[in-house]
Order: structure tokens, then sequence, then C-alpha cells
């Protein structure tokens, strides 16, 4: 019973893999533009190539939605107790297959839930940890909302449930507002399967506690977050960097939740720079 991940290989280089760990509702193209200006960035400052991954997390792109025997119990609201778990161990199995004992994790959202529960479980494996627009706590009161769109996503077999994800609202970003973003995010959100876009939320609702997990991390890290983001604005984003010793925290202005697709170069130069750190 293992949960099957589809890899992307942006670059192959020298030292631990930059691993991208894609937001939810969509895959591993969200981080297409902020993998290319890293590699870039990289070289033009004389570094020796990155290796720079981005697996789609299971139930997006083109990884397959886990079975139920895969995704481990289930709770009778939905919800899978067991499946962040699994799922991060199906990243950690991933590095070392491929001969790596340790990564850089780089969670975005739904992304950073991963990361952080690769360092609660194999903190051996965190070279260094880059956690973007996420949050360290449960959802508590209100979670229900995740579990709701599971179920609308299932019950209509369409991706309708999500497709707000890709519509900007009152206060939004110059970037999220925009056609080009629109467009894309709509295109992206298309091509998902409706029963991956359920699991994904099914398995987050049932995710452990993590609200500890930021004060075990003595890895280098790095705290992203969108001024604009209307979960995990800085407000949210800089008391947990305060919990992490030596926490790097950058707020970029005019910026939504999904940061690395609306300032791919900004967050680029970020996790740079967290390489580098981690070499030292």
């Amino acid at each position: 019973m293992t949960i099957t991940l589809a890899n992307h290989v942006y670059s192959e280089g020298e030292g631990a893999p930059v691993v991208l760990i894609n937001a939810y509702p969509v895959d591993h193209r969200m981080w297409d533009d902020c993998a290319k200006a890293l590699a870039d960035e990289a070289k033009q400052n004389g570094m020796a190539p990155l290796t720079i991954w981005a697996p789609d997390m299971p139930g997006s792109g083109a990884s397959p939605t886990p079975s139920s025997a895969d995704s481990g119990p289930q709770e009778p609201n939905g919800s899978y107790p067991q499946a962040l778990d699994r799922l991060a161990d199906a990243y950690v199995d991933l590095i070392t297959a491929a001969g790596y004992q340790q990564a850089i994790w780089v969670g975005l959202s739904m992304g950073g839930y991963v990361a952080m529960d690769i360092q609660r479980r194999h903190s051996e494996t965190v070279a260094g940890i880059a956690l973007c627009d996420t949050m360290a706590a449960s959802d508590g009161t209100g979670g229900e909302g995740r579990l709701a769109m599971a179920d609308a996503a299932e019950a209509t077999n369409s991706v309708q449930p999500v497709m707000h994800f890709a519509q900007p609202a009152e206060g939004d970003s110059t970037v999220k507002r925009s056609p080009t973003f629109i467009e894309r995010m709509s295109a992206w959100i298309n091509e998902q399967d409706p029963a991956g876009l359920a699991w994904r939320q099914r398995m987050t609702y049932g995710r452990p506690e993590l609200g500890d997990v930021p004060t075990t991390i003595s890895a280098p890290c790095t705290v992203i977050s969108g001024e604009l983001d209307p979960t995990s604005n800085p407000s949210v984003m800089q008391p947990l960097s305060e919990r992490i010793n030596g926490a790097h925290f950058l707020a970029i202005p005019d910026c939504g939740h999904f940061s690395a697709v609306e300032h791919p170069d900004t967050v680029a130069h970020a996790l740079l720079e967290l390489v580098q750190r981690v070499r030292q």
C-alpha cells in the first residue's frame, strides 16, 4: 500500500534536491516560472546547476488519486486521518529511492502541510525548508468547508466547486486580477480530476495537529507570505516564522495566496538564498 507520486524534473545538478510541493487545487505547473527563475538565477550567480523537482501531489496532475487502502482509515465525516502522514512518507521515499538522504522541502499552502509533516516525521531528511502562504495550526472550526468542497466535487463529478480559486475577489493582488492569471489558473483547474480534488481536501481536513512543528525546525528555513493573502498573510506568517530559530521572513507586497505564481522571481530569489544558506 503506497501512494504514487509523478515526479517532474526541472533540472538535475548538485546537492540536495529542491522539492517543490504544490498548492490546491492545481498541480506542479504552478511552479514552472519559479523553478525556471531559480535555475536561471543560480546560473547567473556562477553556481553549479541545482536539482529541482516538483512532484504532483496525489490526485493532481499526473499523480493518481490514492485508493482507500492507500489512504488509510476514513472517518465517518469522510476525512482521512492518516493520509497526510502516508503522503509525507511517499515524498521521502521519492528522494531516498533516487539516492538522496536529504532535500530542501518547499511547500505552498497545502504543500506547506506536507513539508511540515515531513519535518514532524522525517526531520533527518530536512536540509532546508521553505513555508509559503501556509499555516501550522489545524483548521479547527470552519474546516468543514473542506469536506463540503470534497462532497460537491464528487457529487457533481466536476471541478466547478473549486473554480472560485481562479476568480479574483475584492482586495486581491494586481496579478490575481489580471486576465492572464485568471485564464491560466482556470485552465489548470479544468484539467484536474474531481476525485483527486476531493481526496486532497479529505486528507487535509484529517491532518494531525502541526502547531508545534515550527519550534522543532533546526535546518535553514524561509517563510514567505503574500501581503494580500486572505488566510496566510504576514499577521499569520510572521508569528509563525518567529517560532522558528533563525528563520528568514519575506512579505511580498501586492501578492495574494499563490506567491510562487504571482511573483515567481521574488520567490525564486528567496529560495536561492535558502539554498546558499543550506550549502554553507
